[in-house]
């Protein structure tokens, strides 16, 4: 028999699923990935929207679009609900500790106050194969900061120069 703090998971992971967050590509954004998890189908294009540089910009907009398993879907809905709003610096921390805690095979439940309801998705850590659904989302997130930072670098006046 399932716990219930079991089920309060799989609800979460069904709410983000079929309610998710930011879903649908916008048109106001710094960079854009796809990208594809072969062993399973799961595909994701994902827009990055910053304000600022370096590890004090502001992660002002994530948007995607998402096919394939409930699971990566769902994880794209709450990464995106907890990144936006946010510092990339507290992004990168609570990526860390998210991927972290994926990684452990069941061992490391993660920081819930820092993962909020990516705890939901710890389930699938002891699965290897559900592990990439999971971080699809979040490794197409590392891949679109460094170039929505990139842009901001070079689009940013020299030293001396007026905006």
């Amino acid at each position: 028999m399932a716990s219930s703090l079991d089920s309060m998971y799989t609800e979460i992971i069904f709410e983000h699923d079929k309610r998710p967050q930011h879903a649908g590509l916008r048109e106001d954004f710094d960079s854009e990935v796809h990208h594809v998890n072969p062993s399973c189908g799961d595909e994701l294009t994902m827009r990055l929207l910053i304000e600022g540089e370096g590890d004090d910009a502001l992660v002002k907009d994530i948007s995607y679009e998402a096919v394939g398993c409930a699971m990566s879907r769902a994880s794209a809905s709450i990464m995106a609900d907890l990144f936006i709003g946010k510092t990339v610096a507290h992004a990168k921390k609570v990526m860390e500790n998210f991927e972290g805690a994926m990684k452990s095979r069941g061992t490391d439940a993660g920081d819930e106050e820092l993962i909020e309801d990516g705890v939901a998705l710890l389930g699938a850590s002891k699965f290897p194969g559900r592990v990439k659904c999971v971080l699809l989302p979040w490794k197409a997130y590392q891949a679109l900061i460094v170039e929505a930072q990139a842009k901001h670098e070079t689009d940013a006046p020299e030293a001396g120069e007026q905006a």
